[in-house]
């Protein structure tokens, strides 16, 4: 009962600290997100020591700090067209890895380049669509866009949790999360179409019943894989919490493992499905 209390407060207190920093904008959430990307390269970094795997630690802070900043939506357009300042600095983060691993090579260096640009692409560039949706398609409507895979994730993980502990019986993914079954996942889906239809059917009608019904699929199901991808993360490394920062949650990366895929895929969502984009 009391980790279960500590993982209720926490996960009270962050909600009420995000949507506050969410409803700011972009000036309160790039230094937020600044900080999560730094706690959770940190994380990451730490759990690579445990295996003795050795990765660029100033180019993950230098350049997943300018991933972020180039995520801003309201930067000026590339002067090239069909790119994006993200893109161009991933492919200078390439680059740079490159040529510091010729010149200094050291032991292992194709492995210290993998494991450093894995680095900047799970964490800093997933954190850069929380920005870029904040802004979809305005700064009113992103507001509402930026809750959706908030709540759906949430009422995936409650559903998946209550469903799972009365009907769970077959294994999602026995070899990488053996708690996870089917049927958790199955009623985590169907509990997180209930909540996106009542928000977008009655609270705020942008939406019908079959759109709300694919996005909770599309949203359930990513929440669900981005558990999964970090479960097979600790797995291989051989780790059981990312970090101890989160009372009751671990580290940083466990507690947003599901929106590092649900927010990606709720702006994908969008601008494939909704916005023409």
């Amino acid at each position: 009962m009391e980790t279960l209390s500590s993982r209720v407060s926490t996960a009270v207190i962050g909600f009420l600290v995000v949507s506050a920093i969410v409803y700011l904008g972009w000036w309160a959430m790039l230094p937020a997100l600044l900080l999560v990307s730094v706690m959770g390269l940190f994380e990451y970094v730490r759990m690579l020591d445990y295996n003795d795997i050795d990765v660029r630690r100033g180019t993950l802070a230098v350049f997943g700090s300018a991933i972020l900043i180039a995520s801003l939506p309201m930067l000026p357009d590339t002067p090239w067209p069909g790119g994006s300042w993200r893109e161009a600095v991933l492919t200078v983060a390439v680059g740079y890895l490159l040529v510091i691993e010729v010149i200094r090579p050291g032991e292992r260096p194709l492995e210290r380049i993998v494991y450093s640009l894995f680095g900047l692409l799970y964490i800093p560039w997933l954190l850069g669509y929380f920005l870029m949706l904040r802004y979809t398609p305005d700064s009113e409507l992103g507001l509402l866009y930026f809750a959706l895979p908030l709540l759906a994730t949430f009422a995936a993980d409650i559903g998946g949790f209550f469903g799972g502990y009365t009907f769970g019986r077959r294994k999602l993914a026995p070899e990488i999360s053996p708690a996870k079954t089917v049927e958790g996942a199955i009623s985590g889906l169907l509990f997180s179409f209930v909540v996106i239809a009542v928000l977008t059917e009655f609270v705020y009608p942008i939406w019908t019943p079959a759109e709300a019904f694919l996005y909770a699929m599309l949203v359930a199901s990513a929440s669900q894989l981005g558990d999964l991808a970090e479960s097979l993360i600790k797995r291989a490394l051989k780790t059981k919490d990312s970090g101890t920062s989160l009372p009751g949650h671990g580290g940083f990366l466990d507690r947003l493992d599901s929106l590092l895929f649900a927010v990606p895929a709720t702006y994908l969502y969008l601008h494939i499905s909704l916005l023409g984009g």
